[in-house]
């Protein structure tokens, strides 16, 4: 595998650091297990959609937690009683899968169904981070009018 290193990154840019985090597990990620399958896919302008195949997991048996940048989903099933498995092709052992979240993303809904966890996703711009339009004033004028600028 290769390594990258980011020390000329670190002394060019200002505020950036975390985008170097953001690479650096995202690489780590990739060279893990890829259990339990998922799908990421846009369902709207602002809404996206995360579904897992969780077969044999019950609604009981999973997890997810909603940090500031950070959707984490776990699943793990209870200790039961032991089987004599002949042939165990079914896969139930733990599961945890961190997605990183862009800015303003928040989680609107999960749902359980068919063997398939579904997260929905929003995000949603305050309208003090949204773009605004700055009128420039004139030499006679008082003060500028700004105006909220229509979202594209």
């Amino acid at each position: 595998m290769r390594t990258l290193d980011f020390a000329p990154l670190w002394r060019s840019t200002i505020g950036f650091d975390h985008l170097a985090d953001l690479v650096d597990s995202t690489l780590r990620q990739a060279t893990e297990d890829n259990y339990p399958p998922y799908n990421i896919e846009r369902s709207g302008e602002d809404a996206y959609r995360i579904t897992l195949a969780v077969a044999g997991f019950g609604v009981q048996d999973i997890t997810v937690t909603a940090e500031q940048n950070a959707l984490t989903i776990e699943g793990r099933k209870p200790d039961s009683a032991a089987h004599e498995y002949l042939y165990q092709g079914i896969a139930a052992r733990p599961f945890r899968r961190v997605f990183n979240l862009a800015d303003y993303v928040r989680v609107k809904e999960a749902s359980f169904k068919d063997g398939l966890l579904i997260v929905d996703l929003v995000r949603e711009i305050p309208e003090a981070m949204k773009p605004r339009k700055i009128s420039i004033a004139t030499g006679g004028s008082s003060s500028p009018q700004i105006e909220q600028k229509e979202a594209a």
